[in-house]
């Protein structure tokens, strides 16, 4: 059941990185906009927003910034954006599949963010659906090993899982990914939430169907791709079907 998600390991690794540089406020903050919009202002009652509050939470984001996210979302404050989700789809070097997921109000911007970061790095653009059928849509519900001064065991959290029909565990290095059907997402986290662990995000991504081995020299060049394309405000994430050895990853990132 236990597998190591190598690109689940190394966006967990960007992330703390890019959150320490801020870079990923605006795009926190843009997804509990949207969550307040559709859902409602009140987490207690709309499971999206609540998790979109706790990942911003996890990462840093100021309360101030939270709570005016919220309003502007759901109507109690002027100022909130129409946002769109928008898909395009792309390959890197080697034929690694890329889904590259925005969110948006200006959809001709994020189509030419995405064609530069994509062409000018030494990806090309694909046809909707080429690379969409490479993934599956998953709940991902994240948490740490270390929990309260003691380290989890994958059984640990599976038997406290188990009643949420986890199909798999993967293990990320400092902390666990639990990998379910995207309708479970929810009573998942509740799962880890009613045996006293904390999680660091709760959503429904993207997760390869297969992988493709690379080089060093060929995850470098993705990790350029990769890299340009989450300049973008309007990029929310972007999901790969690349696998690399340890040492690759920690020569490229």
């Amino acid at each position: 059941m236990s597998g190591h998600s190598k690109w689940a390991t190394t966006k967990h690794k960007k992330a703390a990185i890019d959150a320490k540089r801020g870079k990923l406020f605006a795009k926190l903050i843009k997804n509990i906009e949207v969550a307040a919009k559709q859902g409602g202002g009140d987490p207690a009652g709309n499971p999206t927003l609540y998790d979109a509050i706790q990942k911003a939470k996890k990462s840093s984001v100021p309360n101030d910034n939270i709570d005016r996210a919220v309003k502007r979302g759901s109507g109690a404050e002027g100022g909130g954006a129409d946002y769109e989700t928008l898909m395009y789809e792309a390959y890197g070097p080697a034929g690694v599949a890329l889904l590259i997921e925005c969110l948006t109000d200006n959809r001709n911007r994020s189509a030419s963010e995405v064609r530069v970061a994509v062409t000018r790095n030494g990806g090309t653009m694909a046809d909707a659906g080429s690379t969409a059928r490479m993934f599956s849509r998953k709940g991902v519900v994240s948490l740490a090993k270390r929990q309260d001064g003691r380290t989890l065991t994958e059984d640990d959290v599976l038997e406290a899982t188990l009643d949420a029909d986890p199909e798999e565990v993967n293990d990320l290095g400092d902390s666990f990914e639990i990998v379910s059907d995207p309708s479970n997402t929810v009573p998942l986290r509740r799962a880890v939430q009613a045996a006293g662990l904390d999680y660091d995000s709760a959503e429904v991504s993207f997760v390869p169907d297969y992988t493709v081995e690379v080089d060093a020299p060929t995850a470098e060049r993705l990790m350029r791709i990769i890299d340009a394309l989450e300049d973008s405000d309007d990029v929310q994430n972007v999901y790969a079907n690349f696998d690399a050895s340890d040492e690759v990853l920690a020569s490229v990132t």
